[in-house]
Parts: C-alpha cells; sequence; structure tokens
C-alpha cells in the first residue's frame, strides 16, 4: 500500500458490515485492495461512499475480485453485458421491487455466484435501504434443536421467480423497468447445495438457504420443510444478526454472497432510485 494511503475501516455492527473511507476506486493500488478484500472477507459486506465510477470502471474494479458473471434471465446494461441496471421509475408504484424479499442471489444456480457489487447512482432523498444477514452468525446461535434437522442435509432450489411451479405471485412481482424473463421452465430444475456449507476461504461454516429460491429439505415432506424453513428463516433475520445500510449516490456496496442474505427495502413508491451491479462467479456451494 501507498505510503499516503489513508484508507481507514469502520465496523457497523457487532455481526456484520463495514465501511472503508480514505480511498479512490479509480486510483486504486494492490495494497489498498488486498484491504478491502480483507475487510470484505471479515465482516462480509463492505461500503465505499464518495465513488465516481462509469460502467467500464465499475467493470474493472469488480473483475479484481474475480470472473465477471453474467446473469440469466434479467437483460444486461447495453453494450455492458457483465452489468445490469437495478431501477425503479418514480412513476412505479405499487408494485413489488427488484429484490424486495431476503435471499442469497441466485443460489438455485449449480454455481451460485461469489460476490456482488451494487454502485448507488440515482438515490431516494429517504429510504431505499438494503439489509444483510450474517448467515454464519446465524447459524452459530441457532439452538440445537435446529440444528440437526440441517446437518448433513441438502437443501432444494429453483429459480422460483422466473419460472412457472413455484413463481411467486403477480402482486408481489417487480414487473418495472428492469426486464426479467418470467415463466421460464428450466429455471423450476431443482438444485441441491448443501443446507450447512463451508466457506472456502474463511472455513467458517454457515447456512445456505434463500427464501426466495430454497423450496424444501430433502428427505422431509412439504409441511415439515415449509415450517422448517419459517423458523429458520425467522431466526436468520433477528436483528442482531443484520445490518441496515442507508445508501447515498456514489456509494459501492460489496458483499459475500457465500454467507449473508440481503433485502432491498420497498419504502420510496413515488421516488427514482438507480443503481448497477456487477457479480462475481463462483463455485458449487462446500458440505460442512
Amino acid at each position: 500500500m501507498g505510503q499516503t494511503s489513508k484508507l481507514s475501516i469502520t465496523q457497523l455492527t457487532p455481526s456484520l458490515g463495514a465501511e472503508i473511507t480514505g480511498i479512490d476506486l479509480l486510483q486504486l493500488d494492490q495494497g489498498e485492495f488486498e484491504l478491502i478484500q480483507q475487510a470484505w472477507l471479515e465482516h462480509k459486506v463492505v461500503f465505499i461512499r464518495d465513488q465516481t465510477l462509469d460502467l467500464l470502471s465499475l467493470c474493472q474494479f469488480s473483475s479484481r475480485f474475480g470472473d465477471l458473471m453474467r446473469l440469466p434471465y434479467i437483460a444486461p446494461v447495453e453494450n455492458f453485458p457483465d452489468v445490469i441496471c437495478v431501477r425503479k421509475e418514480a412513476d412505479e408504484i405499487n408494485m413489488g421491487v427488484f429484490g424486495g424479499e431476503w435471499h442469497s442471489d441466485f443460489s438455485f444456480l449449480s454455481e451460485p455466484p461469489k460476490a456482488s457489487i451494487l454502485y448507488g447512482e440515482v438515490i431516494p432523498v429517504v429510504g431505499g435501504d438494503t439489509l444483510w444477514a450474517n448467515m454464519a452468525h446465524a447459524w452459530k446461535a441457532m439452538p440445537k434443536a435446529m440444528r440437526s434437522k440441517l446437518i448433513g442435509k441438502n437443501a432444494i432450489h429453483t429459480g422460483a421467480p422466473y419460472g412457472v411451479q413455484n413463481a411467486p405471485q403477480q402482486s408481489i412481482q417487480f414487473n418495472g423497468s428492469i426486464k426479467i424473463e418470467r415463466n421460464n421452465p428450466e429455471a423450476d430444475e431443482i438444485i441441491l447445495h448443501p443446507a450447512v456449507c463451508r466457506h472456502p476461504q474463511t472455513g467458517e461454516e454457515m447456512l445456505f438457504v434463500s427464501p426466495t429460491y430454497t423450496i424444501g429439505i430433502e428427505g422431509m415432506n412439504k409441511l415439515e420443510s415449509e415450517n422448517l424453513l419459517a423458523d429458520i428463516y425467522q431466526h436468520c433475520t433477528r436483528p442482531e444478526f443484520t445490518c441496515r445500510f442507508c445508501w447515498r449516490p456514489g456509494t459501492v456496496a460489496i458483499w459475500d454472497n457465500r454467507n449473508t442474505m440481503h433485502y432491498a427495502v420497498n419504502d420510496y413508491d413515488g421516488c427514482q432510485r438507480v443503481l448497477y451491479r456487477t457479480t462475481i462467479a463462483g463455485h458449487a456451494p462446500l458440505s460442512a
């Protein structure tokens, strides 16, 4: 790291989240990047404010975390196939919002994303926060009786929002400015991932289930799965396992998709919100 660097890391909650200041992502040296990466692994989601990025520089920065991943079912930005625009216009009211349920990004893929990076361009004066939950912390604090039902079990994932059989009700779907392909039968295909995984870099154990994409636990009947998953989600989203972040224009968020869930708060009807997202390719989850 350069001797003139003023990089500083401030923890936001005891469970997860940190804000990094004193850096310009357009002039980031290798030492500074390694500190960002270390903070990301430790705190699971990090935030860097006061940046001025175009889509090319966003992709260049993102690619330092790994190979960029092109997402299925969501149309990318024109001329930038590795970027999606997370947009909601001021006149898009009384509808769902993209990411408006607790989830881990695209957990239904055979190789879910390693990380997601989001850059805020247009942010409401009030509202539009995002919440993250620490799935490793939640697993450690889970009651033994609940833990015993998950050890060695697979969770059943599907691309429910993009499929047919498990698609959410029309009233809660986001059908605004983001072009989303829906009613795809292939998105209903079942993907099994360990319900409890081991992080490939930190070694810590964590839950890997997602209300948006997990439809059951292998070996359990529908009612048993639904009841267990409901209890798990209530536990994982307790306030002490979460971090809530208030966006400003020019803010970058980087989160570890393997050991967190997140939730976009839909409380800003009548206001425009525009962010750009890149996704880092990952590998099949490792069983704990």
